[in-house]
């Protein structure tokens, strides 16, 4: 149970971290890493738990921290903004987790559980 707690904290770190250095470098290439780090940790985090969950819990963390951050204040004030790199972090990390939790369920659902 500890280790789908850690993988949670991980997919929200991930969040966390991305959103505030989606724009760092060539303006969209941090953000398609973002959201291909998402979609590796989806993916991996349901191989080596070995359940469908192990999958999950990366995007449940992921989705909560990023979508909490980059809605507006009361004030007008935003986190993610609606450039071409925030769209392609918050758009491509949401399909990436969604691609992610796909792999990972073909994987565990169709075998019953065996590799």
């Amino acid at each position: 149970m500890a280790a789908y707690a850690v993988l949670l904290l991980f997919g929200a770190g991930q969040g966390l971290l991305g959103v505030f250095f989606y724009g760092v470098g060539p303006s969209p290439l941090m953000a398609i890493c973002f959201a291909t780090a998402i979609f590796m940790t989806c993916a991996w985090g349901s191989v080596g738990m070995r359940s469908a969950l192990g999958g999950l819990a990366p995007a449940v963390g992921w989705f909560a921290v990023t979508f909490l951050l980059a809605s507006g204040t009361s004030g007008g004030s935003v986190l993610v903004t609606a450039t071409t790199a925030g769209e392609v972090f918050l758009f491509g990390g949401a399909l990436g987790a969604a691609a992610g939790l796909v792999a990972g369920f073909a994987r565990w659902s169709g075998s019953r559980g065996r590799p």
